[in-house]
């Protein structure tokens, strides 16, 4: 039983996650996550741990200091650093201004080791989206123009926070930055948050497809258009089909 009295530890997480590892789990994962750059991406290691599992680890250990967090972030195991991300999320949730700052700034200090798509999913959209809803969001697109997938990918997820409040501007912007991506993470991930703007205002996300369905990767549109009728999904999946001319294109130059 954790004894309360005593400062929780890194070491003190890695026994509570070590006590669920399942070595069948950990191989399943390993295949199921081996993809994308990073720190450890393409050599992850896994315990093969369930995300509920790894959520009550964290209240458990939801006090961890900053300092015993970042060892955990900063392990090759897979589950230590989303437990740790979990902690931070849990911190920050509960914390006033100066701790929301001081984790925010914590985890962009650390951003090379939240390297797979489910550390960018369940960590950007509060560390980053729920810190931006007040401020300055030039971060985001600083992200967006990263040459590292997951910065682009958090860069996206982030704006969760924003789209739950109504604010669209800065994922359609973002989307237009990269709508000619190539990495399927990416156009996943954009054709998502579009699709979450259009659960609340279909019209916004309309007006967005009006202009660049023609030039999305077919995959970013299908996220995108998921929930619409199937009328306005064939007229979006048709566009890409038959682009409009570019008349910067044409033969004669005047």
């Amino acid at each position: 039983m954790k004894d309360f009295s005593i400062s929780p530890k890194a070491e003190d997480v890695r026994k509570a996650l070590q006590e669920l590892s399942d070595p069948n789990k950990a191989d399943f994962l390993s295949r199921f996550f081996k993809t994308g750059p990073g720190e450890y991406a393409d050599g992850d290691i896994f315990l093969g741990i369930t995300v509920p599992n790894q959520r009550k680890i964290a209240k458990q250990y939801k006090d961890l200091s900053l300092k015993e967090a970042e060892v955990l972030l900063q392990s090759p195991i897979h589950e230590e650093r989303l437990t740790s991300l979990f902690i931070l999320c849990y911190q920050f949730e509960k914390g006033d201004v100066k701790l929301k700052k001081q984790l925010h700034q914590f985890y962009l200090k650390n951003l090379k080791y939240v390297n797979n798509w489910d550390l960018v999913d369940l960590s950007s959209r509060v560390l980053i989206g729920d810190y931006l809803l007040d401020k300055d969001r030039t971060i985001l697109y600083r992200l967006a123009k990263s040459k590292n997938l997951w910065e682009r990918r958090i860069s996206v997820l982030s704006t969760y926070a924003l789209i739950r409040a109504k604010d669209f501007k800065d994922i359609l912007k973002i989307s237009e930055t990269l709508i000619k991506d190539k990495e399927d993470l990416i156009q996943k991930a954009v054709g998502w948050m579009l699709r979450e703007v259009g659960n609340r205002n279909r019209a916004v996300e309309v007006v967005f497809l009006d202009r660049f369905a023609e030039r999305m990767p077919r995959t970013m549109l299908r996220y995108a258009i998921e929930k619409f009728p199937e009328d306005l999904k064939r007229k979006y999946m048709a566009a890409g089909k038959n682009p409009k001319p570019n008349p910067k294109k044409k033969g004669t130059r005047k």
